[in-house]
């Protein structure tokens, strides 16, 4: 492990929302949610409601009757992701970008040119804001667990520095949701035994996370709890993801065609997430127009999923953005449906 916290995890807040409100001046301040069946982002203002993405839209609604939808500008969201990594890579090549939004960049190699790793993520944070418009949060530490646990302390629009000699203490406080792998199962499982904090993880006895999680998942997150993280950045990341597809021929684009095919593809690709237990967080389709042009879209949520509805609702506010962007085009060849970004298992 280095002496010194050089990695940075750097992460977009709220970032779809965000865009949106930066799109958008009129919705800056308001509770708005992307997406329509399913909530994919919510900004901050409609996460205080308890909206979260996820969610589907009926709930979000009652819980936040004043809630906006916005259909989505993928395009842009892409454009302005791009825009914020390429910050990045302006000061390391060694950047490990892990969805649209979010990426790691190692800066040891840099701090004689830019300045400490606080200076450095202090003017990235600047350029972002200035350039883009956008807020921007990063943590900094020594493992990559540790600085993307402290990004999310980060929020929103901060930074957090977790100096060697501090990390336990740090760590320990927080909640265990804050890990790398914990999401609400995990996390239910956990409640449980009376482990809510990650301190109290760090105490429980190994035998007992075995057998609550198994072998894998208990041993990798008691070495967590410690900041035992080894990992590397992974500059060159081989894509993990599941994917399934069906060729429909000549078929009209409409709701009767549509939706029972993504649901079936969702079942498959569900299937496949929770047999390996890797659920994922980015959902991407693809359609294939009668003229065998093709559009791609894709979403990155802020928890990962493995359920089948869940999915097919994701996919089904996809295709259907997709659709409206291409309004001329009455017939639909192919439809796919894959999740990327999955979580270590």
């Amino acid at each position: 492990m280095e002496t010194t916290a050089t990695i940075l995890h750097a992460d977009l807040d709220a970032f779809y929302a965000s865009v949106e409100q930066l799109l958008d001046p009129s919705l800056r301040g308001k509770p708005i949610a992307v997406g329509g069946g399913v909530v994919l982002a919510a900004s901050y203002e409609a996460r205080a409601f308890g909206v979260r993405g996820g969610m589907p839209g009926r709930k979000a609604r009652e819980l936040c009757p004043q809630l906006i939808f916005v259909g989505g500008n993928f395009s842009d969201y892409q454009r302005l992701g791009d825009a914020a990594i390429k910050v990045l890579d302006d000061f390391t090549p060694l950047v490990e970008r892990i969805s649209i939004d979010e990426a790691f960049a190692d800066v040891a190699g840099c701090t004689h040119l830019f300045g400490s790793p606080q200076e450095i993520a202090t003017t990235i944070r600047r350029r972002v804001r200035a350039e883009l418009g956008l807020p921007i949060s990063i943590g900094v530490a020594r493992t990559k667990h540790l600085a993307k646990i402290a990004s999310q302390v980060a929020k929103p629009d901060g930074l957090v520095v977790v100096e060697p000699g501090t990390e336990i203490a740090f760590l320990h406080d927080l909640p265990v949701g804050l890990m790398w792998g914990v999401g609400p199962a995990t996390k239910a499982r956990l409640a449980e035994i009376g482990v809510e904090t990650i301190g109290q993880l760090a105490r429980t006895h190994s035998s007992a996370l075995t057998r609550l999680l198994g072998p894998a998942a208990g041993e990798k997150l008691a070495a967590l709890s410690w900041n035992r993280d080894p990992r590397k950045l992974e500059t060159h990341r081989r894509a993990r993801s599941a994917g399934a597809q069906s060729a429909l021929g000549q078929k009209p684009a409409v709701a009767d065609v549509i939706v029972p095919t993504l649901l079936h593809l969702a079942d498959r690709v569900a299937s496949r997430l929770r047999a390996k237990a890797r659920p994922g967080r980015t959902v991407t389709v693809r359609v294939r127009f009668a003229d065998l042009s093709a559009v791609t879209r894709s979403i990155t949520l802020d928890q990962p999923i493995s359920a089948t509805t869940m999915l097919a609702e994701i996919a089904g506010d996809l295709v259907r953005g997709v659709l409206a962007d291409h309004r001329q085009e009455k017939t639909i060849s192919l439809l796919a449906i894959s999740v990327s970004h999955l979580e270590e298992s």
